[in-house]
């Protein structure tokens, strides 16, 4: 592996990454009754257990996400914030925004120093970096919606793994080696993950969290706002503001004004399919789009998963996709984000005409999509790492595509209640300003930062669902969905295949040329001689944290996938 200097952002996205694979468990086959993928057999199986109550695939859900904040606590939980896409048998979509919201104290120079910005590393600890968190809201929103269990049900699971103790997983130790620092931010993290040296506690341990357990009672009890009021509330606020690192002021009306939103979806036909995902703020579903829309007039069935050139044409079109996101993309309650420009087909095929099979772009520039704001910068990318996903899908054949995170591993490292603080606003762009002009993605009061999650649900020519999907793993994400959906879509390859596949990940072009990341250990590294004759200037194999899961139906019933690289699984009732 190369470690000389490149970018800032690909350095980071190294030193992410040095956490050896888990082995992974096997994703047995679904049948109609239902299937749940997740990246914890744990979660799995609470999701199933709604499913096998007779609840909907958003109880299933949302039960799965309560579970992984408990089991999973350094990527996701009730402390941070997501995105969720359900799909409906007859092809109704719909789009949750639970993204985590900067308080209203919030300004442009709210991660400044002296003057000056603070570095992504130097943001993340303690209260500065914690946004007010989105995922409960979310979760109410979409179980007024689609729910059909009761409220209190769909905590069960996750209050008896909290309340009766869950065993430390190989990559719940990894992570707590590499962030060993969150031991030092919050006692209580140290009393949870870490014995009396400050050692990580070792794989099998048993911990138990009776605050978590409490506060998961009580908002099963009373509803959400026993999360966004009252004691919770002051308790987050607490937190934020007398952090030892980077406090901030937070306040409890910043709490109890948060709303989670119903955002329009994006979608658009690929080949014979239709695929949607998530709008802003999260750049997800539009990178996503764009990128298939530029490469349809490109064969990739014919060129096939062991050709250099599709690899290419992929990277090629997710440059430019990328190029789009930092200019163009941010929160739309204060942005005019040009979706409808951005995804017009007549623009995309302009995008599609500069990538050629044989040679490389020297850059990859924004385009001008119409409805674009040109009082905006085109802003370096923001770093981005963990996150989750999880896919489920009903009896009466609906899906819900749910991504969660808190942001970085442990989130800010605080903890309230037993639960982990999100370090969401380090995803706004930390300087405001950018070659005299404003970011669009820049901190404001109440704002929510954009983001790369990336849910997908994707319908066949007859209407019906044929896939569902997403990952984990920050600027990552939208790269290992289009590898799911290309592979699945068109080089015919299960979900599981599709997903165990490497991943091409152009990053930051800044002063030096661009680099194209191929993932170590996969059949790609072998690429590299031939990626560097169709002329990317630098191209580096690096071990990639990846997470991915997906459902698809096949003609024995649905079916979930795991990434072998988690400790991912699929459950069934």
């Amino acid at each position: 592996m190369i470690l000389r200097p490149i970018h800032a952002a690909l350095a980071a996205f190294v030193a992410l990454s040095l956490v050896a694979p888990s082995p992974g468990f096997a994703a047995p086959a679904g049948a109609d009754t239902g299937v749940v993928s997740a990246a914890d057999p744990r979660a799995a199986a609470a999701g199933a257990e709604m499913l096998r109550a007779g609840g909907s695939a958003t109880d299933a859900a949302i039960a799965t996400m309560l579970a992984l904040g408990v089991v999973e606590p350094q990527s996701s939980g009730i402390g941070g914030g997501g995105f969720l896409l359900t799909g409906s048998a007859d092809g109704h979509v719909d789009s949750f925004d639970g993204r985590e919201a900067a308080p209203q104290a919030a300004d442009t120079h709210w991660f400044y120093r002296n003057g000056v910005p603070l570095s992504h590393g130097a943001a993340i600890p303690g209260g500065r970096s914690v946004g007010v968190p989105g995922n409960l809201a979310l979760a109410a929103l979409a179980h007024d919606r689609h729910g059909r269990l009761p409220w209190a049900r769909l905590f069960q699971p996750a209050i008896r793994l909290a309340r009766d103790g869950y065993a430390v997983t190989p990559r719940l130790n990894a992570t707590l080696e590499l962030a060993k620092s969150v031991a030092t931010i919050d006692p209580a993290a140290r009393a949870l993950w870490f014995d009396a040296t400050g050692k990580p506690l070792p794989v099998g341990t048993v911990i138990k969290n009776p605050a978590q357990a409490q506060i998961l009672e009580r908002i099963a009890r009373e509803g959400p706002q026993a999360f966004y009021s009252g004691s919770n509330a002051a308790a987050i606020v607490q937190h934020v503001s007398t952090s030892p690192i980077n406090p901030a002021p937070m306040t409890t009306a910043d709490l109890a004004a948060y709303h989670a939103r119903m955002v329009d979806p994006v979608c658009a036909p690929y080949r014979q399919w239709r695929v949607c995902g998530m709008g802003p703020p999260s750049a997800g579903g539009i990178i996503v789009l764009q990128v298939l829309g530029m490469l349809e007039r490109f064969d990739l069935k014919t060129l096939g998963a062991a050709s250099p050139v599709a690899w290419h044409l992929i990277a090629e079109a997710e440059r430019l996709a990328f190029a789009d996101r930092d200019r163009f993309v941010a929160d739309p309650a204060f942005v005019s984000v040009p979706v409808k420009g951005l995804l017009d087909p007549t623009y995309i095929a302009g995008r599609s005409a500069l990538i050629h099979e044989g040679t490389t772009m020297a850059s990859a520039l924004p385009g001008q999509p119409a409805g674009a704001d040109d009082r905006f910068a085109l802003a370096a990318p923001v770093d981005e790492h963990g996150t989750t996903h999880f896919v489920a899908v009903d009896a009466q054949g609906d899906v819900a595509s749910y991504t969660s995170t808190v942001e970085s591993a442990f989130g800010s490292g605080l903890i309230v209640n037993g639960y982990v603080l999100n370090n969401e606003l380090t995803d706004f762009n930390l300087d405001p300003d950018r070659n005299g002009k404003p970011t669009a993605n820049r901190v404001e009061p109440g704002k929510q930062p954009r983001s790369s999650m990336s849910p997908v649900v994707v319908y066949d020519r007859a209407g019906r669902v044929q896939l569902v999907t997403g990952a984990a793993g920050g600027a990552t994400i939208p790269v290992q969905v289009i590898r799911v959906l290309i592979g699945t879509l068109d080089w015919g390859q299960d979900a599981r295949a599709a997903i165990t596949q490497g991943v091409v990940m152009p990053f930051p072009e800044g002063s030096g040329p661009p680099v194209l990341g191929v993932e170590a250990g996969t059949s790609l590294e072998a690429m590299i001689p031939a990626l560097t004759a169709l002329g990317h200037a630098r191209v580096v194999a690096i071990p990639m944290r990846l997470k991915a899961n997906a459902i698809e139906r096949t003609a024995g019933g649905w079916r979930g996938a795991a990434d072998p690289r988690s400790e991912g699984a699929s459950a069934s009732p």
